[in-house]
């Protein structure tokens, strides 16, 4: 199907089926959505495979002006169709994975390891393998890109991707968890593991994390290692010093200054309250307020840093309701304007 941006009226109803109902396709949008429904390794609630297609379904009711940014629409934002194939893959692996999950609390032993790891490893591998090839498809067109999962292991091949274009960038992770565990579960690519795999990475040169509140003692070894590339504001330590008066602003100040130029965004919803988001599958007490999220990535483009892509996941919606998918567009919509405010593709009201 055709869409004209010339005849579309931004007043008007979204069209139906398409992100944020705008008139764009992949190859005439200026910034491209690669949808992964995938959680193989997810270890509390499933539901986060539906989280491209909610967010989608929930994206065409958003009105689309962006109060700082005039006429934002015009960008050109789209999706890629979702991968049916991705998602029939996750379910086959997933059930491979509650085989292996349900062995290991009843406490089943083998003189090895289980054999069905490797099966579920190489399978998340050949994930990797795709995403990376589908990202670098649309860098190498000079698209910006996002990914939407999907768990929170489905990037690590879209930053294996920007790490063949860029020798240094640094990664903003906005997340209840510091996803630094090694091999969880035995799951070489767990969604607990995401952040342990990118830094394996030399390209990158700081990972800012932000929201921190449940991680374990392997993670905060990791983090507070001599000569660590990482750098954690938790969650609790940002309250405090909100309650003894230190401003957000102030604090994202902080937190900007960790990082270097180019920056690529990880936001894992269950980093907001989890009242916003409460179906994804890993909630937990505290975190950021929406605007608090938003205000942060502004500041982050306001101070001259390039956003060189991001992702979202691990939006898991309700059987009964569409709010989770509703906050995950908006955080989506909000994400795809300010990366092209950073790029000089779109640009703030004077």
């Amino acid at each position: 199907m055709k869409f004209s941006p010339s005849t579309f009226d931004p007043n008007g109803p979204g069209i139906p089926g398409q992100l944020f109902g705008l008139p764009f396709t992949p190859e005439s949008a200026e910034l491209v959505i690669v949808p992964v429904p995938w959680e193989v390794t997810v270890s509390y609630h499933a539901g986060t495979a539906h989280g491209p297609q909610a967010i989608l379904n929930a994206s065409a009711q958003l009105d689309v002006l962006v109060k700082d940014i005039p006429n934002a629409w015009q960008l050109g934002i789209s999706i890629l169709p979702i991968p049916e194939g991705i998602r029939t893959e996750s379910d086959r692996v997933r059930h491979l994975a509650e085989q292996h999950l349900r062995r290991l609390q009843q406490g089943e032993g083998y003189e090895g390891p289980d054999p069905l790891l490797p099966r579920i490893n190489e399978a998340c591998e050949s994930l990797n393998i795709y995403v990376k090839a589908t990202v670098l498809r649309y860098l190498k067109e000079g698209k910006m890109v996002g990914l939407l999962g999907g768990d929170h292991s489905t990037p690590l091949g879209f930053i294996r991707a920007l790490a063949d274009y860029y020798p240094h960038f640094g990664i903003l992770q906005i997340d209840a968890h510091a996803d630094l565990r090694k091999a969880y579960e035995g799951f070489t690519y767990s969604h607990a593991s995401i952040m342990y795999n990118a830094m394996k990475l030399s390209s990158i040169s700081r990972l800012v994390q932000v929201g921190i509140r449940d991680l374990c003692d392997e993670e905060l070894q990791m983090i507070r290692r001599p000569k660590s590339r990482i750098v954690t504001f938790f969650d609790d330590d940002l309250k405090a010093q909100r309650y003894r008066g230190t401003t957000w602003d102030a604090q994202c100040e902080a937190i900007i200054r960790e990082l270097p130029e180019h920056v690529y965004i990880s936001f894992d919803i269950d980093g907001l309250d989890p009242k916003l988001c409460p179906h994804t599958g890993t909630p937990v007490a505290g975190g950021l307020e929406f605007q608090e999220a938003v205000y942060l990535v502004q500041r982050l483009v306001r101070s001259g840093r390039k956003i060189i892509g991001f992702d979202l996941n691990e939006v898991s919606p309700g059987k009964d309701d569409d709010w989770d998918a509703n906050v995950g567009a908006r955080v989506l919509y909000q994400l795809c304007n300010w990366t092209a405010v950073s790029r000089g593709r779109l640009h703030v009201r004077s």
